[in-house]
């Protein structure tokens, strides 16, 4: 039987010697069993397959979703829940609302990919100046494993998650910290499945009706006078190699294509890990020198997070991508990796009690004199961000997207 998964239980796994939080949950496609979902494709349009050894056999397995793609769910599932006030964590938050940006009215470092060292926040400014020449950008800089009092207060996730301060400033010799928790979504015995691609339009158009041409605004005519121009030649509808053919319009028949895509499995699996040696390690002094029992409460506050972001992630449900959909056969459940050779405790939790553990966490990493900032520090993207976002968007417009 699992028991409640409480601050009492995460203060004294931190505080003792146990090595690990750990949830093994098994899934399968929503559509059933046999129904076949899509992992994610990388360079080439390839899925990454590799056998593993599970239960002493060797198993062709399949990611269904990366460690990298997980920690991005997660804070995003941090982010709504912040947004819906169910939490309080530090953000740093970059303004967009005054470039009156289409879709765009802020940037977190919830959302950026490189959390608090992201491109973003660095092409960004505090009260005039840029961000790493501010106070607290320049805190940045002296980030490590033995002072990260500065990422405690503005963006705990990095500490959680992992980072690299890795711009064009710091040559390489950035901050690095590893990752405390790690989860990974794969999925077991898979089988290369097939996918067709066809359409039939209603209307009989013909591939060799005509030529379409692009006007300047990115629509297309049959005109050739009323085509933009490169070199005096009217530029044809579809890209630098496109014929301008109608179906580069999506207009017309579409020739049936048959090609790999897809996998069936026997079953998926999330494996999530906190590791809380390596929270142990992390040190946050305050006036030059660090405390052990406040240190243990910053560690205890940053499980509290973790756990919240992978509670909050599992009940916002497996919707990875398109036609890959998956569903828990089993509840969210927790093992203390407590003492070798024994049994783990099994504890469960729910995004109440998650949300709550997370609160008490915060009060006492304030009674013990540590920072954690609860407005968040907001920045304004530079007048060269901005424009540069600015002209993306119309190229977009005008071009139709990298999709062309």
């Amino acid at each position: 039987m699992s028991e409640p998964l409480t601050l009492d239980v995460i203060r004294e796994a931190v505080r003792g010697r146990a090595a690990a939080f750990r949830a093994i949950t098994r899934l399968e496609p929503t559509g059933g069993p046999s129904d076949k979902v899509f992992p994610p494709t990388y360079e080439g349009g390839k899925y990454a397959t590799e056998t593993r050894r599970i239960s002493s056999q060797d198993i062709e397995c399949v990611v269904l979703d990366s460690v990298q793609s997980q920690a991005n769910r997660m804070e995003m599932a941090l982010q709504r829940a912040r947004d819906e006030k169910r939490i309080k964590v530090p953000v740093i938050e970059v303004d967009f609302s005054s470039a009156r940006i289409a879709g765009i009215s802020r940037i977190t470092s919830l959302e950026a990919p490189h959390r608090i060292a992201d491109a973003i926040l660095r092409a960004s400014e505090l009260d005039g100046i840029e961000f790493r020449k501010s106070t607290a950008g320049r805190n940045l800089d002296s980030i490590s494993v033995s002072d990260a009092t500065a990422l405690l207060e503005l963006c705990p996730t990095a500490l959680i998650f992992g980072m690299w301060d890795s711009g064009p400033q710091q040559r390489g010799l950035g901050a690095k910290l590893s990752r405390a928790f790690v989860s990974e979504v794969i999925g077991v015995n898979y089988r290369m499945g097939r996918k067709s691609s066809s359409r039939i339009d209603p209307l009989p158009i013909r591939s060799n009706a005509a030529v379409l041409y692009r006007t300047a605004e990115g629509d297309w005519t049959l005109d050739e006078s009323e085509a933009m121009k490169e070199k005096k030649a009217p530029v044809r509808f579809g890209g630098k190699e496109a014929k301008g053919r109608p179906a580069e319009a999506l207009l017309g028949n579409v020739t049936p294509t048959l090609e790999d895509g897809g996998v069936t499995i026997d079953y998926a699996q999330q494996t999530a890990v906190l590791s809380l040696p390596a929270l142990r390690r992390l040190r946050f002094p305050t006036n030059g020198a660090s405390r052990p029992d406040a240190d243990a409460t910053a560690h205890e506050a940053l499980a509290a997070l973790a756990l919240c972001a992978a509670t909050f992630n599992f009940e916002e449900g497996f919707d990875l991508r398109s036609r890959c959909a998956l569903w828990p056969t089993q509840p969210l459940e927790w093992a203390l990796l407590d003492r070798p050779a024994e049994e783990p405790r099994r504890f469960r939790i729910d995004g109440d009690l998650a949300g709550a553990n997370l609160e008490q966490a915060v009060a006492a990493l304030r009674e013990a004199g540590l920072p954690w900032r609860e407005p968040p520090l907001v920045l304004q993207p530079s007048a060269k961000l901005v424009k540069l976002v600015q002209r993306s968007v119309a190229l977009g417009t005008v071009e139709g997207g990298d999709g062309e």
